[in-house]
């Protein structure tokens, strides 16, 4: 599987402080070797249009496609509790 960044996601991602980087960075590695992975606790967000929600940490979330052979990372924000 390989990764693509939206533009949204993009400037998600340089908004984000150092530790929520090296989280997300981590749990991007989870999701390219296992979906499932329990750290992950990756679900979808919206049947109907496809859309994944994973875990970065407890208080932070990242959402995704899933096309063919890529992960469409679409944001990253905190989690709505």
């Amino acid at each position: 599987m390989k990764l693509r960044f939206t533009e949204h996601a993009e400037k998600d991602y340089a908004s984000l402080q150092k530790p929520i980087r090296k989280a997300f960075a981590k749990q991007l590695g989870f999701l390219l070797e296992n979906l499932q992975h329990p750290s992950l606790n990756a679900k979808k967000y919206s049947e109907a249009e496809g859309i994944w929600q994973g875990r970065v940490n407890r208080s932070w979330r990242f959402y995704f496609l899933i096309e063919g052979d890529e992960y469409i990372i679409l944001a990253i924000g905190p989690h709505p509790k």
